[in-house]
């Protein structure tokens, strides 16, 4: 009982110590323990963060890990490609994808490994999408598969072209001026 009142009862909080406001964003630890791959589109800047094994786990194995070579939009296909430059032993990967990058409807993700459709885990973040799967030895290309990815050329922006354009053609051969245009045969 003794040893209790010589103790103090503390009243400092993390807030007292760490100014939150002095920070824009919150550090989540995927920023600080795995490797990140800048995607550049249409002058934005997109941060995917990558890793092997679990990242905290893999700083510490020796195993040699798989070297990236690129991350890119494959804006037909709606995907995200990964591509390896090596790959020397059969291994965990993954991938953070942010949602305005690409996403999928009801997080139905198709996931293709050098061509062949592949399981995978999927977790859903508040900001972004993380995408795990085993990769083969040897293995070079990985396609992630959704129904949206940036930059997108949706149906409804053709519909609206298609309709603009029609509607200048219709509008100059009634107008007053679209006959006495000259016209070369």
């Amino acid at each position: 009982m003794f040893f209790l009142l010589l103790i103090p009862i503390s009243n400092v909080y993390a807030e007292h110590v760490f100014d939150m406001d002095a920070f824009g964003q919150f550090p989540d630890i995927v920023q600080l323990s795995s490797e990140k791959f800048v995607l550049e589109i249409d002058g934005n800047s997109y941060d995917l963060y990558y890793g092997y094994h679990g990242s905290m786990d893999s700083m510490t194995i020796d195993e040699e890990k798989p070297t990236l070579s690129s991350m890119s939009l494959n804006p037909e296909r709606l995907s995200l490609e990964i591509t390896f430059d090596e790959v020397p032993i059969n291994g965990v990967f993954w991938v953070r994808m942010p949602f305005e990058v690409i996403s999928a409807e009801k997080e139905q993700f198709q996931l293709f490994i050098d061509g062949v459709e592949t399981q995978f885990d999927l977790t859903k973040f508040p900001n972004d999408y993380a995408l795990g799967m085993i990769i083969p030895k040897n293995g070079q290309h990985i396609e992630i598969v959704g129904t949206k990815v940036i930059p997108e050329f949706g149906t409804i922006s053709i519909l609206i072209l298609g309709i603009t354009v029609l509607s200048i053609v219709f509008l100059v051969r009634k107008s007053p001026f679209g006959p006495s245009w000259t016209r070369i045969n």
